[in-house]
């Protein structure tokens, strides 16, 4: 090589090893700024005002630039929400919610929970579609189609902070009870209720049902301290599905939803569920009377039974009427009941009579035998319906005191009695066993 243009070499690769030095006077560089600009500069109108112009059936059409803010409530990382994206018109105490759907999966990574988002609603329909009014595209197949995930930009874009997208902490609206829940007003809101468990009939169960290795949709029946039940409605996709449902009890955390007539409550993980709690004994008769009971005929070839009765439907009936009036000595005895931990504890139920005929009794023992005539039970007092004139007079037990039993398992039980003179109906519905 030309010594010459050695030299120059090594000077020039020196000479910028220097200058780069120069610049940088600290082990670290400096981050460089995020350029966030807002694709709709400002909004021209609420939420709830966008949302109030649904038709209760069918869509319209939006032909002007109508911009409104809202909050991300759902996410979809966890598997649980498909295609659709549910939001509220603040981070806490909301008025409106709304869903708009999009033909793209993994929206969490753009739009996480709490992201606040700005959307410009022209050329898309707004309308009610399976009891949930929503925002979505044009389509020849569906009244609200999905937006192609190409355009989903075109519409819905991050409300930036300057350095950023704005993410606010979301604080889920309290609700008393799960029956306060189903209300349209709360549709793809965020929501927590207190003292919601599992139904027993759900305990042992992974949140997803399997056929063949493949998670299938699946419903799990979720029920309230003051006897309100619904459901979780878990996606065939969802990551969480083959962990079990959790035993105890407490604050379940979730966005409402509804499919046409039925309420269908959707979790983004299992960090919405956080069930540390004793379970509390609640039965609707609504599953299989065997989960939860054991119906003992003494007396009689009639039985309990389930029928789509119940306040609300169903509930359980005795009748030693078929024909003509039957003797009939027949137990509902529950299966045990754990009251240990705690140092209170009471029982409630609803019933109702109809034609005359003996009252019903109410048991409670902690040493059941297996057998009711040979049991030791101790009889407790309760309010029963005393109108044998007409269904449908639902009467509230009261509160009773079961605090003799505290930190014991305990059975409960309902005996039926009738004669071939006098054979009354009783409806036996919602009933509950809460400790402290």
């Amino acid at each position: 090589m030309n010594i010459k243009k050695y030299f120059n070499l090594v000077t020039g690769v020196a000479f910028a090893a220097i200058s780069i030095t120069s610049c940088v006077q600290k082990d670290e560089w400096d981050t460089p700024p995020i350029k966030c600009e807002n694709k709709f500069a400002a909004t021209t109108m609420t939420m709830a005002a966008f949302k109030a112009q649904a038709p209760t059936t069918g869509y319209i059409l939006i032909n002007t630039d109508q911009i409104f803010d809202g909050y991300v409530v759902s996410s979809d990382e966890n598997g649980n929400f498909y295609k659709t994206i549910s939001f509220q018109d603040k981070p806490e105490n909301p008025t409106v919610g709304l869903q708009i759907e999009v033909d793209r999966a993994s929206n969490y990574a753009d739009f996480p929970v709490g992201a606040h988002i700005r959307i410009n609603a022209k050329g898309l329909r707004l309308g009610t579609d399976r009891g949930a009014v929503k925002l979505g595209s044009v389509d020849p197949s569906f009244d609200i189609g999905r937006i192609p995930g190409s355009l989903v930009s075109r519409y819905v874009s991050g409300v930036c902070t300057g350095n950023g997208l704005d993410i606010a902490a979301m604080k889920p609206l309290d609700l008393a009870t799960l029956k306060i829940a189903q209300d349209e007003k709360y549709i793809n809101m965020l929501v927590k209720v207190p003292n919601v468990q599992f139904a027993a009939g759900e305990i042992g169960k992974k949140y997803l049902n399997y056929v063949a290795g493949a998670g299938v949709d699946t419903d799990r029946n979720i029920v309230d301290q003051a006897g309100n039940a619904t459901i979780i409605r878990n996606s065939g996709f969802a990551s969480f599905g083959s962990t079990l449902v959790p035993e105890g009890k407490g604050d379940l955390t979730f966005v409402v939803s509804r499919y046409n007539t039925s309420w269908q409550m959707l979790i983004r993980s299992t960090k919405d569920v956080n069930f540390g709690g004793k379970r509390f004994f609640f039965e609707g008769f609504d599953g299989v009377l065997s989960d939860n009971w054991d119906a003992v005929s003494v007396t009689g070839a009639q039985i309990w039974n389930i029928q789509q009765f119940g306040n609300p439907k169903p509930c359980v009936v005795m009748n030693g009427f078929a024909s003509v009036n039957n003797a009939n000595e027949d137990w509902l005895i529950s299966k045990p009941i754990s009251l240990l931990g705690f140092t209170s504890a009471s029982l409630s139920f609803e019933t109702d009579v109809r034609y005359a005929g003996s009252p019903i009794e109410v048991f409670v023992t902690d040493n059941y035998s297996g057998n009711p005539t040979t049991t030791t039970w101790t009889p407790l007092s309760a309010i029963l319906d005393p109108n044998n004139t007409a269904f449908n007079t639902w009467t509230y037990s009261g509160d009773i005191s079961l605090n003799a039993f505290a930190n014991k398992n305990v059975r409960i039980a309902f005996k039926y009695t009738s004669t071939t003179t006098a054979a009354a109906t009783w409806e036996l519905d919602n009933v509950r066993v809460v400790g402290n």
